[in-house]
């Protein structure tokens, strides 16, 4: 549960922020008329979002199991592929996104109420798209369909929460010093995902090596206790690994958590306040 509440909250206050910025920025300008095409294009990208979940969760159903298992092992190394873009991405620009969006803004005003509602629809539908696709997955490699959804919702929930609370001004907080944090632990989560979309090409016969075992602890860890459910949950450890998964774990793991946390991605001292987009976010109304 704690990694797809982890996903919901990254993902979903990024789709906050990108909101609160937009909104508050037409009500500074004395547009507020321009605010329903917003809205318009927001619930258009949720929309979005709902139906490829529900589309990837029924249509994989009708699926052989290796089809099934081909199909989670794909989908789960594209959203790794997605969520660590998304991570790198975020820490990167996450100081320059309020202007960004203010020039995309105003030239899609100057264009007309179409490109308004599109401008909100993609701000907005590759949160949606990317939250949709790595919870299903998650979903797939925990074989529990319930507690990855419902961790997913609060996250969501929690991430509404605090974008009300940036455009109303009551909260502000470092944001480079948070997607750094979350990111660094998506990272880690990642890692699991990736190894266990290994072990789906493995059953579906695409790729070889399943019964070859790193190590067996599942007398240790058991797959049915607390404590492994909540390794499983979190982390997708599987006490009885393959070589394949193993490796892929670790050389995906720590060369992107190197190459994340290295000093030299952080802005300069010299830049403006890392919490500024958050800051600005209520004092724009």
């Amino acid at each position: 549960m704690f990694g797809n509440y982890l996903i919901g909250l990254r993902e979903g206050l990024e789709a906050s922020l990108v909101v609160c910025i937009l909104v508050a920025y037409l009500v500074k300008t004395d547009r507020k008329d321009k605010l329903p095409p917003v809205w318009i294009g927001v619930g258009a990208a949720i929309a979005l979002s709902l139906g490829f979940g529900a589309a990837l969760q029924f249509g994989s159903q009708e699926l052989t199991f290796q089809a099934q298992e081909a199909l989670g092992g794909s989908l789960s190394i594209i959203a790794v592929g997605l969520v660590t873009w998304m991570v790198f991405w975020m820490r990167r620009t996450a100081r320059h996104l309020k202007a960004e969006l203010h020039g995309k803004l105003d030239a899609a005003i100057a264009m007309g109420t179409g490109a308004l509602v599109v401008t909100a629809f993609l701000a907005v539908g590759r949160e949606g798209l990317e939250t949709s696709l790595f919870i299903w997955t998650a979903v797939q490699a925990t074989d529990d369909g319930f507690r990855p959804v419902v961790g997913a919702g609060l996250g969501l929930l929690t991430a509404v929460v605090l974008g009300w609370l940036f455009y109303r001004g009551a909260l502000r907080i470092n944001l480079a010093k948070f997607f750094t944090w979350t990111g660094a632990m998506l990272v880690v989560v990642a890692a699991g995902v990736l190894a266990y979309g290994f072990h789906d090409l493995q059953e579906a016969g695409w790729l070889p090596g399943l019964n070859s075992r790193a190590f067996d602890i599942s007398e240790q860890i058991p797959v049915d206790s607390w404590y492994g459910t909540l390794l499983k949950g979190v982390f997708n450890f599987q006490p009885d690994p393959t070589w394949l998964q193993v490796a892929v774990w670790a050389l995906y793991l720590v060369p992107t958590m190197l190459l994340f946390l290295t000093p030299g991605r952080a802005a300069a001292p010299s830049s403006p306040p890392a919490d500024s987009t958050a800051g600005a976010v209520g004092a724009e109304r």
